[in-house]
């Protein structure tokens, strides 16, 4: 297998996963960062506490700015902060890299394009749930981790898939990034509304959510994806009944959260298709009026 120099943008919980497992399996793997995460990763590395894994530990480098060529650029900061990290990214440096975006939501992908004009931007999606507790520590919840790719990452989709994430390429850019959403945005939305896990939300609000789901489902088939809403709901329904969202956590910690880039995605898409998606149009205006 061919080693691949990679860097990381945003070594939080998806970031520093993957940083973990591409680094053991021999790649060269560069962290950017703020300049106290990057010099805390730069001097020890990082470590991962994960359900699947195990305890990992990796020798990996940290960095404010990319200074150097890399074969793939995986992003994998919050939406909220994406503008401000991609300054760590030279377009000049960066050249032909392949770009695989692991954001939450569909609007990104045009501004990659737009900023690295010679770079080969490739749709990625992620399905994990991972979080970073403190620099360079990285706890992995369940057994899931998944990652879709479109076509132009095959070689990074062999390097996940020899590192053991479950990992595949797809040819149907917007099938792959609206399958991620119409299961996120629903358990996004209605974990953050309720300030509860998925098992609460389940329970005492299982009706909204499913009528979410259903929704968000319309709007992804219109923008010429396949979803398929009962297997959403069942997959929903499948998970541990402590399972909390990223968004959850960020607003109960008093952080800056990715309302728009989830759930205002999905408006701004029923909008320009006409479809009408009344309940998850009051739960995303609702939480815009709390979270502002």
């Amino acid at each position: 297998m061919t080693s691949l120099r990679i860097a990381v943008l945003g070594p939080g919980g998806v970031g520093g996963l993957l940083a973990v497992l591409l680094a053991r399996q021999g790649h060269t793997v560069t962290c950017l960062a703020r300049e106290e995460t990057a010099r805390h990763v730069d001097a020890h590395g990082l470590r991962l506490t994960s359900d699947r894994f195990g305890e990992l530990t990796a020798e990996v480098r940290g960095a404010e700015r990319l200074t150097e060529p890399v074969d793939v650029l995986l992003v994998t900061t919050k939406a909220t902060s994406l503008d401000e990290a991609l300054d760590r990214v030279p377009a000049d440096v960066l050249g032909g890299a392949v770009v695989v975006p692991l954001l939450n939501g569909v609007e990104h992908m045009a501004a990659l394009h737009t900023r690295y004009p010679a770079a080969r931007v490739v749709a990625g999606t992620i399905r994990v749930f991972a979080s970073r507790p403190t620099p360079g520590v990285i706890r992995h919840d369940g057994q899931l981790v998944a990652v879709q790719l479109a076509p132009g990452a095959e070689e990074l989709a062999g390097a996940l898939s020899a590192a053991g994430v479950d990992a595949a390429v797809r040819p149907d850019e917007a099938g792959l990034l609206w399958d991620k959403l119409c299961f996120l945005a629903p358990m996004a939305l209605l974990t953050t509304r309720a300030g509860a896990p998925l098992g609460t939300v389940r329970a005492e609000h299982g009706a909204e959510l499913t009528a979410v789901i259903t929704e968000v489902a319309a709007v992804a088939a219109a923008e010429g994806a396949a979803p398929d809403p009962a297997a959403t709901r069942d997959f929903a329904w499948s998970l541990p009944d402590g399972m909390r969202s990223s968004m959850e956590r960020d607003a109960d910690e008093g952080n800056p959260t990715e309302l728009e880039a989830i759930g205002g995605a999905v408006l701004r898409a029923a909008d320009r298709h006409g479809v009408d998606v009344p309940v998850t149009r009051a739960v995303v205006e609702e939480l815009r009026a709390r979270l502002g």
